[in-house]
């Protein structure tokens, strides 16, 4: 290698090359040219490649220029200026490159001064000009070309300016003018390309709405842009020869504008495609009219629109076609976009809004996306947005669109901090060049960070915002890791300051207190501001430790179901725990379980009302993994039976203690189902291990007084028999004795002192075990405990078929384990018989119909009844119950008290379709698992769907749903089980 080489690999590599060997290849090549040839100036514009994001890829895109159009390159290189900014802008854009090598006649702007962007009136006259009246594939390669060569114009600014932060509002909105300009003169084309006369279509306005950044003036390099398109019927003016349009005429013409204008910027042609035309936030979305007149638009918002819908409409501008009728819709929509902070539904459809733009990105994107990810632009931009809708209602002053110039007008009217304001512009600016340059790049739709080493290199190069790569990923984490706490210090914080009365500059009233409140969900907001002041007031550690949290647990609870219950059972729960260390320290150290418990609380008030009783559970919340594991039946039979064996002479303090066991352990579960660490498939067992721990030990001090030689047993029935249980849920049992050495008077009447004790030990009115004995031999109307031998007899001579398919639930759960054993066999020879008679057949549907039209409760409407309605519980456990009766003695897999492992083993068998299995068991699932949501919700017992939207709201969410899914659930669970019905009518009934 020569001196020569050597200096060259150094000053290349100075200079910002990556690929040195190639690019003095490179070099070597072009320096081999006649004298006469281009050269290509690098030793002498040194400061030039130094300053371009991509010195290789620049170096390769002149490479290509010279080889394609040098007579047109010439006078661009022989002067200094503009070869700088050839260079510049090569190094910043593959895509525009490859635009200037397909239209090497473009070249010439780099021979114009450096300008700011240009307004949209003079846009409109280039594009016009450019276009020059012609139509079909000629307009559009002309549009096309002469909007590229403006956005090369802007590329320029943009890149050569010494502060790509501070040229970034210019930039953004010289991209909207020119997209607004492109839309007028597509406008402008498809007017002329139509088939209708002409002097209808001149007659027939329309208007072209920009929404989203578009209308913002702040929309991207490469962007859809968002519009909604309107028209109106029109009369001529005397005198006017022009013809009068319909409603129906405007509406057709106007479509077929509308459809044209769209194809003149992306339909497939010579000249690529500029962007899509998105007009998906149009009413009815993708299934309404493309094209609505001015008073169909305000009809559906006055009726019809959901809340995202006006908060979308806050970016509202007339951009293209007829500026009268654009005006006029942009100041008819505007009183909805600032009353909609007070409609119903408010939230949930803000939070909607937000779940529709991060709902599908993929988990490999979430770390990598600017625009969706934690601490990106979305949510500077869902902030601002609220802080707008919120106080734009009584002050004008913030009714901007652009998010700046938002943040602006806060930070003026005192909504924001200046200190914030000026932290968090420059953040979201910086995330704007950041998606503006990746996006320049190869001049295509991306808000993802690049992966690359190289890529991010040139990205840090690009936007000066950083010295490597390294670099640059360390500022941008830094910067999302400010927006993430946004939300909390913009909208929140002050709120706090307000009502605890500590120092800040900005200073709320009471009512803009209410209404930030009011907004984020809090149906009382009065009752709200009380506890806040009550957590945060005074000078106490604990205090001050709660108005450092309390920003991120309000926003927590207000994205839950029920923020004002979130708020009041945290308030009583921080009473009870008062100064305790270890809570504050919890809430302080791990966000994870305070939003943890943010959410319990917000979504279930059974669960609220036992951590007053247990709040020293909160600390499972810190080790979910393992403290919310359900704990295995051994463990709580030991530490029911220690209990009882410590405490065995003061029988009322062992029972109370029992009880306690049993809520604890209950929350334990609640709080890992309502936190996604428990599914119902292991909900069911875990309650029934619960269940019968405490039945263990209430049984052993009932039996205190018994006689030696009694033998006792507590058999499960119905869902606690097949461990099915759900919140809520009743314990069917029977009560079974023996005695061989105990005159049977004697055994008998200990038996029933046995029960009564059992019952009045179990008693509890927090949180109720209901021992219902209704499937007992005889109903109602038999006694409330049996000999064994008493069972024996009555199941060999009188056993009706009903009792029999009552006994396939029949489990052994608490009592001597040989007497439950026996049991059980006795319950075989009943429940699994040889054969079915086809009468018993009959009677098991007949028995079934009347159910379905005696037992559901009056007014109930079938399809929403959890247990007794069409394709729910009742009809999966008849369904399987009967194929068990019928084929239980020769197939053993059936013998099982679970229904889905009855309906598995059947499948296996041949005796149910796959597919009608599965209908079965998801609407099984289905419903038992509404049934408990239902209870951890309101903490009440009910086995009917709601039809309340508060309600439903609040369960959906409890089912893992997204906010504002409250219609949803409801579709689902009516179609689960109509499908499973149809399955059950054809299959048990025959129908």
């Amino acid at each position: 290698m020569t001196s020569r080489t050597a200096t060259s690999r150094s000053q290349l590599a100075r200079l910002g090359f990556a690929d040195l060997s190639g690019t003095l290849e490179r070099i070597a090549a072009l320096e081999a040219r006649p004298a006469s040839d281009l050269r290509v100036p690098i030793a002498d514009a040194e400061s030039v490649w130094a300053a371009t994001a991509d010195p290789d890829g620049a170096l390769l895109a002149l490479e290509r220029l010279i080889e394609s159009a040098p007579e047109r390159l010439r006078p661009v290189l022989a002067d200094a200026g503009a070869t700088e900014r050839l260079v510049r802008l090569l190094g910043a854009s593959t895509g525009l490159a490859e635009f200037l090598q397909r239209r090497p006649d473009e070249l010439a702007l780099l021979l114009e001064p450096v300008a700011p962007p240009w307004s949209q009136e003079r846009y409109t006259a280039s594009l016009d000009e450019a276009v020059d009246g012609s139509s079909g594939e000629t307009a559009r390669r002309r549009l096309r070309v002469r909007y590229r060569r403006h956005l090369a114009q802007i590329a320029l600014f943009d890149v050569l300016h010494p502060s790509p932060t501070e040229a970034f509002p210019d930039v953004a909105a010289g991209l909207a003018d020119l997209a607004g300009a492109a839309l007028d003169a597509a406008v402008t084309v498809a007017r002329r390309e139509v088939p209708f006369p002409a002097a209808d279509v001149a007659a027939t306005p329309l208007a072209v709405i920009a929404m989203g950044k578009a209308g913002a003036r702040e929309l991207n390099y490469v962007s859809d842009v968002d519009v909604i398109f309107v028209t109106e019927p029109t009369e001529p003016a005397d005198g006017d020869d022009a013809p009068a349009i319909s409603t129906d005429r405007a509406v057709l013409i106007a479509t077929r504008l509308a459809i044209a204008a769209t194809h003149v910027i992306t339909d497939l042609a010579a000249e690529p495609a500029l962007w899509e035309v998105d007009a998906n936030l149009r009413p009815e979305g993708k299934d309404g009219a493309l094209v609505r007149t001015l008073e169909s638009h305000v009809a559906y918002y006055e009726r019809w629109a959901k809340g995202w819908e006006f908060q979308a409409l806050l970016k509202a501008r007339a951009i293209a076609g007829s500026t009268d009728l654009g005006e006029r819709y942009v100041a008819a929509v505007a009183p909805f976009v600032w009353e909609s902070s007070k409609r119903p539904g408010f939230v949930e459809s803000v939070q909607r809004m937000r779940e529709r733009v991060t709902a599908h990105i993929p988990d490999a994107q979430v770390d990598r996306q600017l625009k969706l990810g934690p601490g990106g632009l979305r949510d500077v931009e869902f902030t601002v947005q609220l802080l707008q809708l919120v106080h734009g209602r009584d002050d004008e002053s913030v009714r901007v669109r652009s998010t700046l110039e938002a943040m602006d007008a806060l930070a003026t009217a005192g909504y924001v901090g200046r200190p914030e304001a000026a932290r968090f512009g420059p953040d979201y600016a910086l995330l704007r060049v950041l998606e503006h340059h990746i996006q320049l790049r190869r001049l295509q739709r991306t808000h993802l960070m690049p992966s690359d080493e190289d890529e991010l290199r040139v990205l840090a190069r690009s936007t000066r915002l950083a010295s490597s790569a390294s670099a640059l990923q360390d500022r941008w984490r830094s910067v999302k890791l400010e927006v993430r706490g946004l939300h909390e210090r913009l909208f929140y914080r002050p709120m706090l300051a307000a009502v605890a009365s500590t120092e800040g500059e900005i200073v709320l009233t009471s009512s803009q207190v209410r209404d930030r409140l009011t907004a984020i969900g809090f149906l009382d907001p009065d009752g709200a501001v009380t506890h806040i002041r009550a957590l945060t007031q005074g000078t106490t550690r604990r205090a001050a430790i709660q108005r450092n949290l309390l920003p991120v647990l309000l926003r927590w609870m207000a994205e839950g179901p029920a923020p004002d219950r979130a708020l009041l059972a945290f308030r009583r729960l921080s009473d009870v725990l008062g100064e305790s260390s270890w809570f504050l320290r919890m809430l302080r150290d791990s966000s994870g379980a305070a939003h943890s418990l943010t959410t319990v609380l917000s979504e279930s008030a059974f669960l609220s009302g036992l951590l007053e009783r247990f709040p020293e559970a909160v600390a499972w919340l810190d080790e979910p993994d393992t403290l919310l594991k359900p704990r295995p039946l051994p463990a709580l039979l030991a530490e029911t039976g220690a209990t009882t064996a410590r405490h065995g002479d003061a029988v009322d303090t062992a029972a109370s203690l029992l009880r306690g066991v049993r809520r604890r352990e209950t929350l334990r579960l609640g709080m890992a189902a309502v936190l996604g660490h428990l599914d119902v498939d292991g909900l069911g067992p875990a309650l029934s291990d619960v269940t019968e721990a405490a039945l263990s030990g209430a049984l052993d001090l009932a039996r205190r007084d018994a006689p030696d030689g009694l033998e006792f047993g507590v058999i499960a029935m119905g869902r606690y028999g097949g461990r099915e249980l759900g919140f809520g849920s009743d314990a069917d049992v029977l009560f079974v004795y023996r005695s061989s050495t105990v005159p049977n008077d004697v055994a008998s009447r200990a038996s029933q002192v046995v029960v009564r004790e059992l019952n009045r030990l179990t008693e509890d009115a927090l949180h109720p075990l209901d021992l219902d004995i209704d499937l007992r031999p005889e109903g109602k109307n038999g006694p409330v405990v049996r000999s064994f031998d008493s069972y024996a007899a009555y199941y060999a001579r009188w056993s009706l078929t009903w009792e029999a398919q009552a006994l396939l639930r029949a489990r052994g759960a608490v009592g001597d384990e040989q007497l439950l054993r026996d049991f059980e066999h006795l319950a075989d020879r009943t429940r699994y018989p040889v054969a079915i008679e086809d009468r018993e057949v009959r009677e098991v549907r007949r028995i079934k119909a009347r159910v379905e039209s005696e037992r559901l409760p009056r007014g109930a409407d079938p399809a929403r009844h959890l247990k007794l309605g069409r394709g729910s519980l009742s009809d999966v456990e008849w369904f399987v119950q009967l194929l068990q009766l019928q084929h239980g003695r020769e197939q053993p897999a059936l013998r099982t008290t679970s229904t889905l492992e009855a309906l598995h083993a059947a499948t296996e068998a041949g005796w149910v379709a796959p597919e009608d299995a599965e209908r079965l068991a998801a609407a099984w699932r289905f419903a038992s698992r509404t049934r408990s949501a239902l209870v951890l919700w309101s903490g009440k017992t009910t086995d009917v769907l709601p039809v309340e939207r508060t309600q439903l709201e609040g369960i959906a969410r409890l089912l893992e749903y997204p906010p504002g899914s409250a219609s949803q659930l409801e579709e689902d669970y009516l179609a689960v089980t109509r499908r499973a019905r149809q399955v059950f009518e054809r299959e048990f009934y025959g129908a």
